[in-house]
């Protein structure tokens, strides 16, 4: 977990938390610090790549023996 926030580090883990729900909640972060703002637009970016992904739910059932 730290390599993949490696340079989020100065912010602590109470602001972290705070742009991780204003992200996924889509609010505004309402804030012009350009670490805040790289983390908000680094979860809403990963936001939108999962949203592209297909999701495979259940079991494949195969009928054809």
């Amino acid at each position: 977990m730290i390599e993949k926030i490696g340079s989020f580090m100065a912010l602590s883990s109470y602001r972290m938390h705070r742009i991780y729900l204003a992200a996924t909640m889509r609010y505004g972060l309402g804030s012009n610090d350009p670490e805040e703002l790289a983390f908000y637009n680094k979860i809403r970016g990963e936001m939108d790549d999962m949203k592209k992904d297909t999701v495979k739910i259940g079991i494949p059932l195969r009928w054809n023996k």
